[in-house]
């Protein structure tokens, strides 16, 4: 069995899906391939897996003669699909679907058209509005909702000092979806109760939208927050569960503020390093952050409600304690790779593989 991966860009949570799916599905039996149209800053993080960058039409006719893929994984670029029939390959087509925010019906209403028939499936995260959507948009075309899978090995608690001062993450691109304006709101309140706080931001610069990033440092500065902020820009991937742990052993959470996520991934990261979370409402966290139980869940637009639900995390060690353990327990209970590993092969017998 050969199977290529397919995205836009090699940066992202696509990337990071990618490398654990690579990690759960690679074998004697199953041989995984990447395929990037343009490069970026997550390509190093591919590790040994055979991965190429190409948005060339005679590479990519190259590339199917040559591998003769049993199927592809197109994740969200529908043009792509018939870019690939196009290109001559008759094999099987899934459809992948993961994260895109706010505008993921506005991708979906254009896609019809270009998937519905070229496709032999369509994968998501077991996330409610990502199910609805295409239970919507694609009644025709079987669809397959599981969880994402996590490499344990890689993300795991890493021993460290303890910091001198507490620490508030935040991880994620300078734009819209991420609601970054969120984040610093409720830094700025939390300072005001605890000055020695850092808050710490974990970016990709090239993937910002530059006027975001311009209004961002516009809202630091209105805020007066420069001197208690850190930020750290292309941290190796490989390097984020060192990052984690040390936040977590801060005595501090890592805080997710987007609107909408297909699954989360940095979040699921910081789970495994006994890492605290709290995160927005943003519907793919929930498949694994249940209130009070794994991490804290924040209302939207609501600063103060946020505030208190974090001071309780920061004040009472015990409840931390028991978020991160129960945390930990409930992602390997359901994130393994052996559990993606058989509901991939479920799928693929479905579809005639």
């Amino acid at each position: 069995m050969k199977i290529l991966f397919t995205f836009y860009l090699a940066t992202g949570g696509v990337v990071t899906l990618n490398r654990h799916r690579y990690h759960a599905l690679q074998s004697d039996d199953c041989e995984c391939h990447f395929l990037y149209l343009k490069n970026g800053s997550g390509l190093n993080t591919m590790g040994d897996a055979r991965t190429y960058v190409t948005n060339d039409d005679e590479d990519i006719k190259a590339l199917l003669y040559g591998k003769q893929y049993d199927v592809i994984v197109v994740t969200l670029d529908f043009l792509f699909v018939n870019r690939l029939r196009r290109l001559g390959y008759k094999g099987k087509i899934i459809f992948d679907v993961q994260g895109f925010g706010t505008g993921i019906k506005e991708l979906f209403d254009k896609a019809n058209d270009h998937i519905t028939g070229e496709v032999d499936a369509i994968l998501s995260p077991k996330t409610p509005h990502l199910e609805q959507l295409i239970a919507n948009h694609f009644p025709s075309i079987p669809a397959f909702h599981f969880h994402n899978c996590m490499t344990f090995s890689m993300f795991t608690y890493k021993p460290q000092p303890q910091p001198k001062r507490t620490i508030i993450g935040w991880v994620g691109r300078i734009e819209e979806n991420k609601n970054w304006r969120y984040f610093l709101q409720i830094g700025e309140k939390l300072l005001k109760e605890d000055p020695s706080l850092e808050l710490w931001i974990f970016e990709d610069p090239k993937a910002a939208n530059p006027s975001e990033k311009k209004h961002f440092h516009s809202v630091v500065k209105k805020l007066k927050l420069r001197s208690h902020m850190r930020s750290l820009q292309n941290v190796p991937y490989e390097r984020m569960a060192e990052f984690y742990s040390l936040i977590g052993r801060s005595g501090g959470f890592l805080c997710s503020t987007s609107k909408k996520e297909g699954f989360g991934y940095a979040v699921l990261e910081a789970m495994c390093c006994k890492c605290p979370v709290v995160c927005t409402d943003s519907d793919g966290i929930k498949s694994f952050v249940i209130d009070e139980q794994t991490g804290l869940i924040i209302p939207h637009n609501n600063v103060p409600a946020s505030v208190n639900k974090a001071l309780r995390l920061l004040r009472d060690k015990q409840f931390q304690n028991q978020l991160t353990s129960n945390a930990r327990n409930y992602v390997h209970e359901h994130f393994s790779p052996e559990l993606y590993r058989d509901h991939f092969q479920q799928m693929l017998q479905f579809i005639g593989l």
